[in-house]
C-alpha cells in the first residue's frame, strides 16, 4: 500500500511539473452605469434629511480625494501678494492665461507699494491678455495702495480686511487664506457651485449662501481641499456643457446622472483629456491603474 501511494505522488508530481494550467484573467468590463437621473436624491418624492445630506456630502468628498490625491491651486504664485494678484486677474479667465501673464507682472511688480505707484496704462498693457483690464488695473492700484498703507505692505490675514480690498470677494479672499495661509476656506467660483447644485448638495445660485451651506456640510479643516477636489473634476469631467457622466467615477452617487450630460461611455470617456485621464477612467471601471 505504501509503494502504491509513493507510485501515485510520484505520477502527480510529473504531471504538475510538465502540465502547466493556464487560468485566464476575466477582462476588465465598462461597469454598469446607473440609469439618468436614478439616483435617490433626484426625486421630489423623497426628503433627505440634514443628517443624510451630510453624510452624503462627505462620502463625496472622501471619492474625491481618491480621484484627486494632488488637487491644488492651479494658479502659479511664489507669496501671499502673487496669489491675491493673480486671483483677481483670473476673474472671468483661465488659470492657463493668467500663468501666461504673471511671471511678467510679478518681476515689473514686486511689492504692494509697486502696484500702488504703477502707471495705470503701462499696468493695463502688461494684464491686457486677462480681461476687463481696465477694470483690474484699478483693483490691482487700489489693493496695492490699501496693503502699503494700512498693513504695512503685507497681505492681510483675515476675511475681514481681505475683503476690505479693492476688486476682493469672498471667493478671492478664501483662496488666498487657505492656499497662502492655511487658513481653510470654502471657494465658490464657477465650477463648484455648478456641480454642488448638481449634486444637489444646494439650490442656492448666490455664492454666499452656497458657501455657508457648505461650511455646514464639510469639516473645516476639509473646506480648501474639498474647494480644490471639486474644481479639479468641473475642469476635467463633469463640464459645464455635456458633462462626461458616462466616464464619471462620481456616476453612481451623482443624483444628476446623465440629465446634464452624455451617458454613453463612448462618447464620454473622449470628453476627459487632462494629464491625469488615464486614473480617472481607472476609478471609473475603464482600464487600470
Amino acid at each position: 500500500m505504501f509503494s502504491a501511494i509513493c507510485s501515485l505522488h510520484s505520477h502527480l508530481t510529473t504531471f504538475n511539473r510538465t502540465h502547466t494550467t493556464v487560468v485566464a484573467m476575466p477582462k476588465t468590463s465598462a461597469p454598469r452605469l446607473p440609469k439618468p437621473g436614478s439616483h435617490r436624491a433626484a426625486d421630489p418624492s423623497h426628503v433627505e434629511t440634514p443628517l443624510a445630506l451630510k453624510r452624503r456630502a462627505r462620502k463625496l468628498n472622501r471619492t474625491l480625494a481618491v480621484g484627486y490625491p494632488d488637487a491644488h491651486a492651479e494658479l502659479d504664485f511664489s507669496t501671499p501678494l502673487e496669489l491675491l494678484v493673480a486671483t483677481v486677474l483670473s476673474a472671468q479667465c483661465t488659470d492657463v492665461r493668467v500663468n501666461s501673464v504673471t511671471p511678467v507682472l510679478f518681476s515689473l511688480y514686486p511689492t504692494a507699494a509697486d502696484y500702488a505707484a504703477a502707471d495705470p496704462e503701462e499696468l493695463a498693457e502688461v494684464i491686457r491678455p486677462t480681461g476687463f483690464y481696465q477694470a483690474k488695473t484699478r483693483s490691482l492700484i487700489g489693493l496695492g495702495t490699501a496693503i502699503a498703507e494700512k498693513h504695512g505692505g503685507e497681505v492681510p490675514r483675515t476675511l475681514e480686511e481681505l475683503v476690505a480690498l479693492p476688486g476682493v470677494g469672498r471667493k478671492t479672499a478664501n483662496v488666498v487664506l487657505g492656499n497662502a495661509f492655511g487658513v481653510p476656506g470654502i471657494t465658490v467660483d464657477t465650477h463648484l457651485g455648478r456641480l454642488v447644485r448638481r449634486w444637489k448638495l444646494t439650490e442656492h445660485e448666490d455664492p454666499v449662501k452656497v458657501e455657508r451651506e457648505l461650511m455646514e456640510l464639510i469639516e473645516p479643516k476639509e473646506w480648501t481641499m474639498f474647494s480644490h477636489r471639486v474644481i479639479f473634476h468641473g475642469r476635467r469631467v463633469c463640464h459645464s456643457r455635456k458633462p462626461a457622466c458616462g466616464a464619471c467615477f462620481l456616476a453612481w452617487q451623482c443624483p444628476s446622472f446623465g440629465l446634464a450630460g452624455t451617458p454613453d461611455p463612448e462618447e464620454a470617456m473622449a470628453r476627459i483629456t487632462s494629464p491625469d485621464r488615464e486614473h480617472l477612467l481607472a476609478l471609473a471601471g475603464f482600464g487600470e491603474d
